[in-house]
């Protein structure tokens, strides 16, 4: 039954959007729903071309919803020589906080000192590196903290004595990819989750593309180009759908989070030192919890079933057992996630240390075959560069007058007015006192100044419509169907927003049927 829903909704989304259904030729066709074939999408659409972006499942539906919620220039990357990543990283955090101001955000890190781990006068050279490898304008620099008497050491064990604080940011992932796709859709992008690449066969002039949905229907498209951003299965994409052999350049590392209830006050995170010479984040997360990860294993598994293990859990809770007063247990842990990191194969022995840089493989053009673009590796905070690198590739072979532009143009919902969300907010709840604060909270911070178009002409909650539960109304549903392609209860309930954490297992469970009704009941 519930698979009959998922397709009803599907069948509406596509009327909703005004999809085509004949062949269709595009310049661009992007096979890969996440961040980098979302980013991709976005900056090829607003330089004037063609588009088509492409998941076989939901945007963000893998790897881009499962990251730690980080815009880091990866202080520990530093250890590793990684020197011209960690300055784009660094450069990067600016200009995110500047495009999506509504989903990113600073956020101060605490590293408390540990002795029997990295020596003092390596953190503080670390962490200068940290501060001048790339220009600041909006973030502080890194400071000593005596955690005796600073606040940030109160949940800390009492031999913790020195630390030291810098600046990075967190990010909600999933509205992020979301966001990308959005903004590529107002350019003219066709975007078109839950529609697999079932086969991309090269000719003369370019490819010919035959798509997959999800109720049986088959579409054929052509492209000039092709992109193959999806990272886990770029490997797969290459070897199944395109029909190419190669030296495999990817290596797929499994990472997990554990979220617990909030460990500490404060809006602070904790970058902990492990005894194996990873580090592990605590970071505040949805105002009641705490989040806790990450880890770095080899996987070898199934893409389509990932899930944390029993020692996964044991290492992250004794990892900040280890600083916390209180310790965590795995009892305390109220959800988890885990993914798979596509990282580019550069022969390290070990997963931890394997780069976060990414490698874009371009093979055809300038009669050689169309152009096919493969994107091995990356991370979220360098998403934005990594799309701009791949059309600097693509451009020359596909023609194209615009220059860069992403790190200009806001992100739907960022283009508040003077750049103020604070001000923005406040006037937002003044014309909508009848709503909860923190309602109105969620609602700019998640969408920004399209909060708006969701709340529309509604002048009390009734108007907001039916109650779903936890907070999630009728209104909302509906503008995250009409606008971010949302067909299923878990793109509403765990990755556009992160609702389904604050209902109890009972009421996940009646607030998904209840959202599979109401999709079932609009597709009619």
């Amino acid at each position: 039954m519930a698979g009959k829903h998922a397709l009803s909704a599907q069948r509406w989304v596509l009327s909703r959007v005004g999809m085509a259904t004949e062949a269709t030729a595009y310049d661009v066709i992007v096979i890969g729903g996440g961040v980098n074939g979302a980013g991709i999408a976005r900056d090829a659409a607003g330089r004037g071309f063609r588009v088509l972006l492409c998941d076989k499942g939901d945007l963000a539906g893998a790897t881009s919803s499962v990251s730690s919620k980080l815009v880091h220039g990866g202080l520990r990357y530093l250890e590793q020589y990684e020197f011209r990543l960690v300055r784009e990283a660094l450069l990067e955090r600016e200009t995110l906080l500047r495009i999506a101001p509504h989903i990113v955000r600073p956020m101060r890190f605490v590293l408390p000192h540990n002795h029997l781990l990295r020596p003092v006068w390596m953190l503080r050279f670390g962490l200068f590196l940290y501060d001048h490898l790339a220009s600041r304008a909006k973030l502080k620099g890194s400071n000593a903290l005596d955690l005796r008497h600073d606040q940030t050491g109160a949940p800390l064990k009492s031999e913790l004595k020195r630390g030291f604080s810098y600046s990075d940011c967190w990010v909600d992932d999933a509205r992020l990819v979301v966001l990308n796709a959005r903004d590529a859709a107002d350019r003219g992008a066709d975007v078109m989750p839950r529609w697999a690449c079932a086969s991309a066969i090269p000719e003369s002039d370019g490819w010919r593309v035959t798509l997959d949905g999800p109720d049986g229907a088959r579409r054929e498209v052509s492209g000039r180009a092709v992109v193959n951003a999806a990272g886990p299965w770029v490997s797969d994409v290459l070897h199944k759908v395109i029909g190419r052999d190669g030296v495999e350049k990817l290596r797929l590392v499994q990472g997990s989070h554990i979220v617990v209830p909030r460990l500490y006050d404060g809006e602070h995170a904790y970058i902990l030192q492990n005894d194996d010479s990873r580090v592990v984040f605590v970071i505040p997360y949805e105002s009641q919890f705490s989040l806790i990860g990450t880890t770095d294993l080899p996987y070898e598994g199934s893409l389509d079933d990932v899930h944390i293990s029993g020692a996964e859990i044991d290492y992250l809770c004794a990892a900040v057992s280890r600083y916390f007063e209180m310790p965590v247990r795995p009892e305390h842990v109220v959800w988890s996630y885990s993914g798979v990191r596509p990282l580019f194969d550069d022969a390290a022995a070990n997963p931890s240390t394997v780069t976060r840089d990414y490698v874009l493989d371009l093979s055809g053009g300038q009669g050689d075959g169309p152009p096919l673009l493969s994107v091995f590796g990356g991370k979220i905070t360098t998403y934005r560069r990594l799309a701009e690198h791949a059309l600097e590739k693509l451009c020359p072979l596909l023609g194209g007058t615009v220059g860069e532009w992403t790190g200009h143009a806001a992100l739907p919902g960022g283009d508040f007015p003077g750049g103020n969300l604070a001000a923005f907010l406040s006037d937002f709840w003044a014309r909508h006192l009848w709503m909860p604060e923190s309602l109105a909270t969620r609602y700019v911070h998640s969408y920004g100044t399209r909060a708006e178009i969701l709340v529309g002409d509604a002048r009390d909650e009734a108007d907001l419509g039916l109650d779903f539960g936890g907070g999630l109304f009728e209104r909302e549903v509906a503008y995250l169907a009409d606008h971010e392609w949302a067909s299923e209860p878990e793109d509403i309930l765990w990755r556009r927003t992160k609702l389904g954490l604050h209902l109890e297992p009972e009421a996940v469970t009646a607030t998904a049927a209840k959202l599979r009704d109401w999709f079932a009941h609009r597709a009619v």
